[in-house]
């Protein structure tokens, strides 16, 4: 583990997490980016080294180190779900909405519940121009989440016509 052993990563990634959520969000990210750098292939590392750089706003810095976690298997649970989203949200920010769209269709096909992930989805999909899939996704997530009991008496009615928007009475 070049020079670290797991109790002192554990301990350093604890403290890290431990300073982006008491706001201290630089510090934690000077400390991310050198266990990062001493344990390359540590997806959770990674992943938490991508969260603080976009915490502070800085998203392309943030890419490798979202790839990097997400790029083997080691990343599970609420962490994968995490980077996926985070991922795939900050390839829309970057303008890269091909990869966003991919990623975090990805994302939905691995946590079907996941709503968040569906309308960041929805938003990449705008930006790709895919507008029809996007309304589709969005009236769907809408309908089936609501506690509105007006809208949810449409319920039936929006989920057919978000299958075709485009279809009209003749």
């Amino acid at each position: 583990m070049s020079g670290h052993s797991a109790a002192d990563r554990n301990q350093l990634l604890s403290e890290a997490v431990r300073l982006r959520e008491a706001g201290r969000r630089e510090e934690a990210r000077e400390r991310l980016v050198a266990l990062s750098a001493a344990l390359p292939l540590d997806a959770e590392v990674a992943y938490q080294a991508a969260w603080v750089h976009d915490t502070l706003g800085l998203e392309a810095e943030a890419v490798p180190y979202y790839e990097r976690a997400l790029s083997g298997s080691a990343l599970a649970g609420d962490d994968r779900r995490g980077a996926l989203l985070g991922l795939g949200s900050t390839y829309r920010i970057l303008g890269r909405h091909e990869e966003a769209v991919a990623t975090l269709t990805t994302g939905v096909a691995e946590f079907p519940d996941d709503n968040g992930l569906k309308a960041f989805l929805a938003m990449a999909l705008y930006n790709t121009g895919r507008t029809h899939d996007a309304m589709q996704l969005l009236l769907t997530l809408l309908v089936t989440t609501t506690a509105d009991p007006e809208l949810a008496a449409y319920r039936p009615a929006i989920e057919e016509y978000a299958k075709d928007l485009d279809a009209t009475m003749e």
